[in-house]
């Protein structure tokens, strides 16, 4: 079954000029399972890592290349993203190097096996190596998915993880409206509302600090909660 599935990962990315060139290659390099393609959506960056990326596309077939007319969001660039799936099998894949793309056969197992529509790589199983950071953005990311968990009646350790794997036909079925990090959310609870099959993996985790690049902050926290309310209560009705 393995050979059956492709893969497309979608990478939003951001002024990721120091990271970007690396993450292609890794994602690139991996041979299981196989990637039929590599999405890049730029999100209107100031810096030359679109340049980059197009350098890289003229002479790497699998690796397209789409651009954002302005900033608009983290969530706005994967809806774009996701509109240019061909493969069976979605990854979003973060243009940083905090989440590694080595781990995509532990993360596609479970779909490969026909036990899951929808696979999470967490970061808080305790299960791999992590970078030791912020006490306050985990307490935040924790609180979060406690919240969700608390609405969806799912037992999630990680709902804000970049890591989210999606068979291509069941995410076609969901309507996504979020522009910026309540895309997570948004995702979280349209899953559970249609029932998929929802597994989670242990993944290791490369934190940067906020100096290094790290982008989002209190603000996208407090959205996310709204989200948390919006997609699991209201939306409901």
């Amino acid at each position: 079954m393995e050979n059956e599935l492709n893969v497309s990962v979608v990478m939003p990315m951001y002024n990721e000029v120091a990271s970007v060139e690396a993450i292609i290659g890794c994602v690139l390099d991996i041979t299981t399972p196989h990637v039929l393609e590599l999405i890049v959506v730029d999100d209107g960056s100031s810096d030359n890592s679109p340049e980059k990326v197009m350098a890289i596309a003229k002479r790497e077939p699998r690796v397209r290349f789409f651009k954002q007319p302005r900033n608009l969001g983290k969530g706005a660039a994967l809806r774009r993203g996701f509109l240019e799936v061909r493969g069976d099998v979605v990854i979003i894949q973060d243009a940083d190097m905090e989440y590694d793309p080595s781990e995509y056969p532990r993360l596609i197992k479970p779909i490969l096996e026909d036990r899951a529509d929808v696979v999470y790589g967490s970061r808080f199983s305790g299960m791999s190596e992590q970078r030791v950071l912020f006490f306050w953005h985990s307490l935040g990311n924790r609180f979060l998915t406690l919240l969700s968990n608390m609405l969806t009646d799912l037992n999630l350790s990680d709902m804000e993880t970049c890591y989210k794997v999606v068979r291509a036909e069941a995410l076609k079925r969901i309507e996504l409206r979020e522009d910026r990090f309540g895309i997570e959310v948004e995702m979280t609870a349209k899953f559970a509302r249609e029932q998929l099959r929802i597994y989670e993996v242990g993944i290791s985790y490369h934190g940067r600090t906020y100096d290094e690049g790290k982008k989002i902050g209190w603000r996208d926290g407090v959205h996310a909660i709204w989200c948390v309310l919006k997609y699991n209560l209201w939306a409901r009705r």
